[in-house]
């Protein structure tokens, strides 16, 4: 199987079967959404959303954000991962918003990852889910998962992220984004991926290699 058979494949099964495909943050502006995506490094989307209702609540602007302290904000996310440099980030971000960007969450990659606590898979994120920019941001659950299907072999998430793009079509990417990051988070899980429940094995490369080994050690018992 070639890797352009590999990708149309996939991409046809999670149109297919996954028509609609959104993060499970939540938020109600651009500035909610990038604050859910930074506290989300490293932490579930789960835990967060439990914790950013209080949040927005008492700062739902850059502008309040950048007017608070570090012990007004820190009591709002001290149970999500990396609480202290999650806050200085939070509180630095909100500043150079309102001294910069005029308030406004900008839409470039570049400009994105100017701010403090902002990757590139942060800042893909953001400009997906706001601006629709043609673009796939990779995390942990990306990285795997394209591994194991062999979409790509990439040794960094800049490489994976270079392989889906070459090979999905601008339209398909924003939704490409989390229809990988929702089946490594449900399916193809990092301890024990449910291949049996799966209904990418018939692309799956690791699948398909697993499946020719365990046949071959099937043959030599039987002999």
């Amino acid at each position: 199987m070639t890797k352009k058979e590999r990708f149309s494949g996939i991409v046809s099964w999670f149109e297919e079967n996954m028509p609609v495909a959104e993060t499970e943050l939540h938020f109600s502006s651009p500035f909610q959404l990038l604050v859910a995506v930074i506290l989300s490094a490293q932490c579930t989307d789960r835990r967060v959303n439990m914790t950013t209702p209080a949040l927005f609540e008492a700062y739902p602007t850059p502008e309040k954000m950048a007017a608070a302290g570090f012990d007004d904000l820190f009591p709002y996310v001290r149970s999500i991962s990396y609480p202290n440099s999650k806050t200085r980030h939070l509180l630095d971000m909100a500043v150079q918003l309102m001294e910069r960007f005029g308030g406004e969450v900008p839409s470039g990659i570049d400009e994105l990852m100017s701010l403090p606590g902002v990757g590139r898979k942060t800042a893909n994120v953001i400009a997906s889910i706001i601006y629709d920019k043609p673009v796939i941001a990779v995390d942990t659950h990306v990285f795997r998962v394209s591994h194991r299907l062999g979409l790509s072999d990439g040794k960094t998430p800049e490489a994976v992220e270079k392989d889906l793009e070459s090979h999905i079509p601008e339209n398909r990417r924003a939704r490409a984004h989390h229809w990988l990051i929702l089946q490594g988070r449900y399916v193809c899980t990092a301890r024990k991926p449910s291949c049996g429940e799966c209904g990418l094995k018939n692309w799956c490369r690791e699948y398909r290699n697993n499946d020719k080994i365990n046949g071959k050690q099937k043959n030599l018992d039987s002999r």
